[in-house]
């Protein structure tokens, strides 16, 4: 049987860790989960060594300090790598995205090699985020998805589900971006790649507990990167694929 990893980078998430990953392991078997904390003053990690003493179908990283969430997935693909998955999951810790969906991106695995829950593929599946910040995202995909050229519609979207080809074709140690940043770039690498690419419709559901992680910084570090990876398709479009 195939196996896949779902990494979850954490800062502060005690109050919704354990809910989410009782539901993660119960929706298949073939899961098991990684979180990469960074050094949470809420203890997320301590609840995560109490989870492991009783299954060890989850496994944990720590980091000394807030390094952000593209780190933590480039470290959570290489842990992916070394230790033999099939597949990989990218995934918030915040109920955003629903684990239930998880099925649905597995069942797509042998045709494709990354598989993006997309807010914006049919209408816009959106709850309780308000006006400014709906308009925000959805107007930056559209912009992405015009000036880098890639067939995608919602570029900006943190839940993703990677074919052991995708994560080993891809140089992410060259990676230097962030949020917003991150999920544009990773998608840009793998069709950059000549993989094949499948966006499925989810509904997209403001955190239940906790606060957000977005910045104005992030944001800007996106604008930016969408015209590098503009003028990279013109000029090298295969900076970030193992040769």
């Amino acid at each position: 049987m195939q196996k896949g990893l779902v990494i979850i980078p954490t800062y502060n998430e005690a109050a919704n860790i354990e809910k989410i990953i009782n539901i993660i392991l119960a929706v298949s078997q073939k899961l098991e989960v990684l979180v990469i904390d960074d050094n949470s003053p809420d203890n997320t990690a301590k609840i995560i060594r109490e989870i492991r003493k009783k299954n060890k179908r989850v496994h944990l990283e720590t980091r000394p300090k807030k390094l952000g969430l593209g780190t933590a997935y480039v470290k959570g693909f290489a842990y992916a790598l070394k230790n033999g998955y099939d597949f990989a999951f990218e995934m918030d810790a915040d109920f955003s995205h629903d684990p239930i969906e998880l099925p649905n991106f597995i069942n797509l695995l042998g045709n494709y090699d990354l598989i993006i829950g997309s807010r914006y593929v049919q209408g816009i599946s959106v709850v309780n985020w308000p006006m400014k910040r709906l308009l925000l995202s959805y107007f930056a995909c559209v912009f992405a998805r015009i000036v880098t050229g890639i067939p995608v519609r919602d570029l900006t979207s943190g839940f993703k589900c990677y074919s052991r080809n995708a994560l080993a074709r891809v140089d992410w140690r060259k990676f230097k971006v962030d949020g917003y940043g991150f999920q544009i770039q990773s998608v840009y690498s793998v069709y950059k790649a000549g993989l094949r690419l499948k966006e499925i419709p989810i509904i997209f559901v403001e955190r239940r507990a906790g606060e957000s992680k977005m910045s104005k910084r992030i944001i800007w570090e996106a604008w930016w990167l969408v015209w590098k990876l503009r003028l990279l398709s013109i000029f090298n479009g295969t900076r970030y694929i193992k040769k």
